[in-house]
């Protein structure tokens, strides 16, 4: 009698777990584990799996960093993207309502949301709804993207192919720079534009409109920016602003996510080392003499550009900008033949204690040492040269840190690079 109960108890638990291993109901007259099969097998998703893990978005520490941000959340933590895309966030900068007089950006994703790795979900927010290959698309947004930088006033939309670079240019677009010392709104960037001899920071000075230190820069995803060909201080010069047929004619997708080569391509987003994104279009580059007239030689041509860039960029025989010779820290290490990572070369005990740079000096810090300075921090600093900015070197900042950041040396979008930079250059004495 015992024996039999345990069979019939046996059988039953058995057909429970037989039943709970089906998943969710497939498709009429399919078994579910089918369905499931279509997307989850060795050529589809578990081969974008194994491409991922070459990302940056998946390796990348920025989540574990920014955990907790809700203001750097919207770019680096999966639960705030796709809280700012849902909330319709606004980059316009609006009056701060603790601080009357005050500005404050409100890009910015609610406190509950700040967490979370850039995943599948992050981009493909319909995964797992309808269990077929539909819920690959839509993506999470493709829409057109107000530029934080400028406070929403100026908007990237690359609308070819759906508009599928919009989501890619979500994060990848430059971050703004703030009147520090004033109202805390954003920097009139056109100011500098239309008056560039006008004196924009000097230490002597009781009141300037923004403090430069060594992390006064655009941060690092300048490229979306520079691939829709707008949102540099564009000073007037010789070359007008028009932008390469990459801005209208391709995607993001086209090469970073081009067929595989190597550890580039498909879900590793990674287009360096893989030219199979460029023969889509440039299929009549047969021999090394093309291959150079698109590639070598713009490259070349823009890497000039910037070297002369940061070489008027000096005051008293010392750069502005940074020079990092680490060639893991410094992302953008064979960008400049000094080695420029696109911060200030502005001593800070905290931010910039060593430098990082070949020079034996570096600019005093701009602004009064905090009390946690030692003393021996506080005579270093005083025995510094002190800076001065016009508008002219100060939007030529900016576009030397848009033009190196974009990394790929004009690649993304030579005309306008090259426009930014030969104006910038003329600009300044």
């Amino acid at each position: 009698m015992k024996t039999t109960l345990r069979l019939i108890t046996l059988l039953a638990f058995t057909g429970f777990l037989l039943a709970s291993c089906e998943g969710p109901q497939g498709l009429p007259g399919e078994d579910a584990n089918e369905t499931c099969k279509t997307c989850h097998n060795p050529t589809v998703v578990d081969a974008v799996a194994v491409q991922y893990e070459l990302s940056k978005h998946s390796y990348g520490e920025a989540a574990f960093e920014e955990a907790g941000s809700n203001s750097c959340g919207p770019c680096h933590l999966s639960e705030s993207f796709k809280d700012v895309v849902d909330r319709n966030v606004s980059a316009a900068f609006v009056a701060d309502p603790a601080n009357p007089g005050k500005f404050m950006n409100p890009y910015a994703s609610t406190t509950d949301k700040a967490y979370g790795e850039i995943s599948c979900f992050t981009c493909h927010d319909n995964l797992h709804s309808t269990f077929t290959d539909d819920d690959f698309a839509p993506l999470t947004t493709t829409a057109a993207v107000p530029m934080t930088m400028w406070s929403g006033t100026k908007t990237i939309n690359l609308t070819q192919d759906g508009g599928i670079s919009n989501l890619c240019v979500k994060c990848h677009q430059p971050r703004p720079f703030t009147n520090s010392n004033t109202d805390k709104n954003v920097l009139d960037y056109a100011g500098l534009a239309s008056n560039p001899t006008a004196v924009f920071y000097d230490a002597a000075q009781a009141t300037n409109v923004l403090k430069p230190s060594y992390r006064t820069h655009t941060h690092y995803g300048t490229v979306g920016a520079v691939f829709a060909g707008v949102g540099g201080v564009e000073f007037a010069g010789t070359l007008s602003y028009a932008s390469s047929k990459h801005t209208t004619e391709a995607s993001c997708q086209d090469c970073h996510m081009a067929p595989m080569t190597g550890k580039a391509g498909g879900h590793t987003f990674v287009a360096k080392g893989n030219f199979n994104g460029c023969t889509q279009c440039h299929d009549e580059v047969t021999n090394a003499a093309q291959a150079a007239e698109y590639w070598a030689t713009p490259r070349a041509e823009i890497k000039t550009l910037l070297d002369q860039l940061a070489a008027k960029l000096r005051i008293g025989g010392v750069d502005i900008l940074n020079r990092n010779g680490d060639t893991e820290s410094n992302l953008w290490y064979s960008v400049t033949t000094n080695h420029y990572d696109g911060y200030l070369n502005i001593y800070d005990p905290v931010t910039n204690p060593s430098m990082q740079t070949y020079n034996a000096s570096s600019f005093q810090y701009i602004g009064t040492p905090g009390s946690t300075w030692s003393q021996a921090q506080k005579d270093y600093n005083a025995t510094l040269p002190k800076i001065t900015l016009t508008n002219a070197q100060m939007g030529a900042l900016i576009n030397f840190q848009l033009c190196l950041r974009e990394y790929s040396l004009g690649i993304h979008n030579y005309k306008y690079v090259k426009a930014l930079l030969t104006n910038t250059l003329a600009i300044l004495p």
